[in-house]
């Protein structure tokens, strides 16, 4: 899949997510795009692999380019950054008591705190949050 077509599936993905739901994810986008297969996804986040850059099908120069047009998507179409804290699913109460440990995520083989955020962030469409609202009154009527 060359550059071209790769803008055009990032910015579909990112425009349908919006129309559905508000708001778009990386993560979503990635598997819309194919980037990253769902079963893998579930892998990550119930801890099973190390970080999310592993187990995307894509190196890691079309992974930056990939999310770089998610941000110009997000700029153009005036969508508001949302930074988001991704935890690990599926973890247990000791002895039932208390509260669940908090394991957080790794996106990157690399960590760095400015990649780790832009995984994290999702973009939202306050506008179409406000239309999607109305719209489930509209039906709850």
């Amino acid at each position: 899949m060359n550059d071209g077509e790769l803008i055009g599936k990032v910015h579909s993905a990112m425009y349908h997510q919006c129309q559905n739901r508000g708001y778009a994810a990386p993560v979503d986008v990635l598997m819309d795009i194919g980037v990253l297969p769902k079963q893998k996804y579930e892998d990550w986040r119930f801890g099973r692999v190390p970080y999310l850059e592993a187990v995307c099908t894509v190196n890691l120069r079309k992974l930056s380019f990939i999310m770089h047009q998610m941000r110009v998507y997000a700029k153009k179409s005036g969508l508001k950054p949302s930074f988001c804290y991704y935890k690990q699913w599926g973890m247990k109460k000791k002895n039932g008591q208390g509260h669940k440990p908090v394991v957080p995520l790794r996106f990157s083989k690399s960590g760095d705190p400015d990649i780790e955020r832009w995984y994290g962030t999702h973009f939202v469409d306050s506008k179409r949050i406000e239309q999607l609202k109305v719209e489930k009154e509209n039906q709850s009527e």
